[in-house]
């Protein structure tokens, strides 16, 4: 291989290993920004809350920093085939990335509304979805990190319990609200709550779809595995 072409290589492995170092940073920034917003509803902590909203700039300036990035890259270095995937992926992923930033960001937004009032409704199924979700998150921002396939098809086979459990907890908000008028207020908070939890399974799931073409160069199935059946009763989207 000529010495310029060498140089090539290197130089366009190296912007890649930073983008996914970029994008690492910007997936611990979004995990913390959840970790934080589920630890302020479970503690009824507004003031963490509102530390959660404010960092949300963060999330968005990071993402803005790395497409930047990936952009030049696919300028300059004109990749093909695997790289081009990667390259790819990883500006679709950023944009998961920010959009799990804005759902914490709601949560935060709801449990500083609900530290308001008194709570009409148990939380032990809202810690149970947050648990699965932050997993599910962890483990999606690893497989793309390490380009494991393997992980990304873990996350994609979990998002059916993860909606599964989330059609329970909106039943049993919507019983809690039939039961009691004065339910109504703080539970439609909770029904928002959980939504913006289950939508952020859904992003970390298309996460791991793309990590798994980035991959392999192959796509996971269109129709994933999924058990919301909530859209029976008019969920809530936002």
């Amino acid at each position: 291989m000529p010495e310029d072409s060498k140089h090539i290589l290197t130089s366009f492995e190296t912007d890649l290993a930073r983008l996914r170092d970029m994008i690492a940073a910007m997936g611990g920034m979004v995990e913390s920004a959840l970790s934080d917003a589920v630890r302020a509803l479970l503690n009824r902590d507004a003031e963490l809350a509102a530390r959660v909203v404010e960092q949300d700039q963060k999330v968005d300036a990071e993402e803005r920093v790395i497409e930047q990035f990936a952009i030049r890259i696919l300028a300059l270095r004109q990749p093909v085939a695997d790289d081009l995937r990667h390259v790819v992926a990883a500006l679709k992923t950023t944009t998961d990335l920010e959009r799990i930033g804005d759902y914490a960001a709601n949560v935060a937004k709801r449990t500083i509304v609900l530290n308001q009032v008194t709570p009409a409704y148990p939380l032990a199924s809202l810690a149970q979805i947050s648990r699965l979700v932050q997993e599910n998150l962890k483990l999606t921002i690893d497989a793309f990190s390490e380009a494991d396939a393997t992980k990304a098809v873990t996350v994609w086979r979990a998002d059916q319990m993860i909606d599964d459990l989330y059609t329970t907890i909106f039943r049993e908000l919507i019983t809690y609200m039939m039961e009691d008028a004065r339910n109504i207020s703080p539970c439609t908070h909770l029904l928002f709550i959980a939504k913006n939890l289950e939508r952020i399974g859904d992003h970390a799931t298309n996460m791991a779809e793309l990590t798994f073409y980035a991959a392999t160069g192959k796509t996971l199935p269109d129709t994933r595995p999924k058990g919301d059946l909530s859209t029976d009763y008019a969920a809530p989207q936002s």
